[in-house]
């Protein structure tokens, strides 16, 4: 992991979490005993979608992109969350020659809340975090979203300690340096694979919205609100609601 650099601070105070101790003991416990067994039970499956997406278009079947997490430092006495960049795991849905371009466009109108311009390049009225008919998905790519199976390989980074499996989105770098002051709050928290405002209205929400909703569960966080965003993740994903 890297410091991300950025104009924005880049320490965040831990005093927006009012949690036990305990509690990250357990969720870490949580995430290794859900993702180990996992793992394994869904490596038939794993072998199937690896075959399915070479087979569909020219590149690797693992697609790397850095995001922006956190982990939890201790500063001259007192926990600080530091903002970090990782290589995060997706099973490939784009075709090789794509540029991010039209992502960036895309996101800084979503962010700045310019519904207009946002409509403008996914090509239809849209709140959602996703770009949607994006020219860059490939056919395969856009089943593997649709039922948010190209988010398996983020497992591999629950184990590596990166993410959890609930927990804040972890944004791309380029969107980072959009956000305002109170937008920080959001990194106050182990990023993770599913999270509190996707199962609350998962792509279909505006940012303010998304930063509101993980903001809220960094200051309700337990393990018993994980267990609950775990279980109402089954419906949402059933609903055809990708992460990001």
């Amino acid at each position: 992991m890297n410091n991300i650099i950025t104009s924005q601070p880049t320490l965040l105070e831990d005093k927006l979490v009012n949690v036990d101790k305990l509690y990250y003991f357990l969720k870490r416990s949580v995430d290794l005993l859900l993702v180990i067994p996992s793992i394994i039970l869904l490596g038939p499956m794993f072998l199937i979608l690896w075959l399915w997406i070479r087979l569909d278009s020219e590149g690797p079947v693992i697609f790397v992109q850095e995001r922006v997490g956190a982990k939890r430092v201790f500063v001259n006495g007192r926990w600080i969350w530091q903002a970090v960049t990782f290589p995060m795991f997706k099973f490939r849905t784009m075709k090789i020659d794509s540029t991010s371009k039209l992502h960036q466009e895309y996101i800084a109108a979503y962010i700045a809340g310019d519904e207009a311009r946002m409509a403008e390049i996914s090509g239809k009225k849209d709140d959602s975090y996703k770009l949607t008919n994006d020219p860059r998905v490939t056919s395969v790519g856009r089943i593997l979203r649709k039922l948010s199976l190209d988010e398996l390989p983020q497992l591999w980074n629950v184990i590596r300690g990166e993410m959890s499996l609930v927990g804040p989105r972890p944004p791309i770098p380029y969107e980072v340096e959009l956000y305002k002051p109170h937008h920080m709050a959001r990194l106050a928290a182990m990023p993770g694979i599913t999270g509190w405002w996707q199962v609350s209205g998962r792509a279909a929400t505006k940012f303010e919205d998304m930063v509101e909703l993980d903001v809220e569960y960094i200051q309700k966080q337990s393990i018993w609100l994980d267990l609950k965003i775990m279980f109402l993740t089954i419906p949402a994903a059933i609903a055809q609601k990708g992460a990001g």
